[in-house]
């Protein structure tokens, strides 16, 4: 395939469709750069610092290390995704309590690994959360505020299930990230 050709796909991304050619070779990071979605940072490009980290059907991923052709039919969700300045996540919130926000670079990364873990253990140890939040570096902190962020997020969360009443995030597919090249169209 020549380098000129590029591939018609479909992005979902915080429940908003995208039509898109892009190149076989394109990164989902940049590509959802070029699209507006920068709280997707750019730190390393290699998988080393999770700044990039998104949710791709409920799993925490490094963006750098995806080929967006990977996302095509994909649910994709940012940290903006989860909530908004106005009405934020409770895992958000929970950052800003706690005072786990420092330069602000690593966080949405963090948010996003932090969701990633209490989906699938709302109730973890200290010992989890410092693994589940393991593939992301913060410069500015020594963890421990980030850490308690997590646990204040989780008694929360915890919380907003046991009310009855409470609306909750509708549960997330739990499959892998597409892997391989399906057959795509070709676009100019």
């Amino acid at each position: 395939m020549s380098r000129k050709k590029k591939i018609q796909i479909a992005l979902t991304v915080n429940g908003r469709n995208h039509e898109l050619c892009v190149r076989p070779n394109a990164v989902l990071l940049h590509t959802l750069r070029e699209l507006g979605y920068t709280d997707v940072k750019n730190g390393c490009e290699i998988g080393e610092c999770g700044a990039c980290a998104v949710l791709m059907n409920g799993q925490a991923v490094n963006s750098c290390m995806v080929l967006t052709i990977q996302a095509d039919g994909v649910e994709i969700v940012t940290n903006a995704g989860l909530g908004t300045t106005g009405r934020p996540h409770p895992i958000q919130e929970a950052f800003a309590d706690a005072g786990a926000v420092q330069c602000g670079f690593c966080t949405p990364g963090m948010v996003i690994s932090a969701k990633a873990l209490l989906d699938r253990n709302p109730d973890p140890s200290e010992e989890e959360i410092r693994v589940g939040l393991s593939g992301n570096l913060c410069r500015c902190t020594g963890y421990g505020q980030i850490v308690s962020a997590v646990h204040l997020a989780a008694e929360r969360l915890r919380e907003l299930a046991s009310r009855p009443s409470s609306s909750q995030d509708k549960e997330r597919q739990e499959t892998a990230p597409a892997e391989g090249i399906s057959s795509h169209e070709v676009c100019d």
